[in-house]
């Protein structure tokens, strides 16, 4: 069962330590502007927005699990979508009041990389009724093998 995140709730201390320069010099400028600096990829353009691919979705700064194909959905927002994570204790919430708005942004538990954001009630046919909204230039891709 997944709980409902809640601003301020609280996170689990990063396992991965690596400093500015270590976090540039093994991510793309692109991959660092997302995870590092909690930018967002133009909707509709990353790898994994349409993705049918079984299998787990990791953090592509650390490795982490962090989500399975089988909790992705089509919410047609221009970003992968998934319903819930893999474990509760595989990312963070953190209050995101940027842009005038309070949005609660998803982070890696791991490396605390920015992946994206979690709405709820949204309506969506999902068991959790919330969208997790990713990057995908947060996410790496293990297919499941046949």
């Amino acid at each position: 069962m997944t709980s409902t995140p809640q601003p301020g709730q609280p996170a689990t201390q990063p396992l991965v330590h690596k400093s500015d320069e270590q976090w540039r010099q093994s991510l793309s400028r692109e991959e660092y502007d997302v995870l590092r600096q909690a930018g967002t990829e133009r909707p509709f353009t990353g790898e994994y927005v349409d993705t049918k691919t079984e299998g787990v979705y990791r953090c592509r700064a650390c490795g982490a699990e962090l989500f399975r194909s089988e909790q992705k959905f089509d919410s047609h927002c221009g970003w992968p979508s998934f319903y819930a994570p893999l474990a509760g204790d595989s990312v963070n919430y953190v209050q995101d009041r940027s842009f005038g708005s309070v949005r609660t942004e998803v982070r890696c538990a791991t490396c605390d990389s920015h992946l994206g954001h979690v709405f709820e009630g949204e309506g969506y046919g999902t068991p959790t009724d919330q969208r997790y909204c990713i990057n995908s230039v947060s996410l790496t891709l293990e297919p499941t093998e046949a």
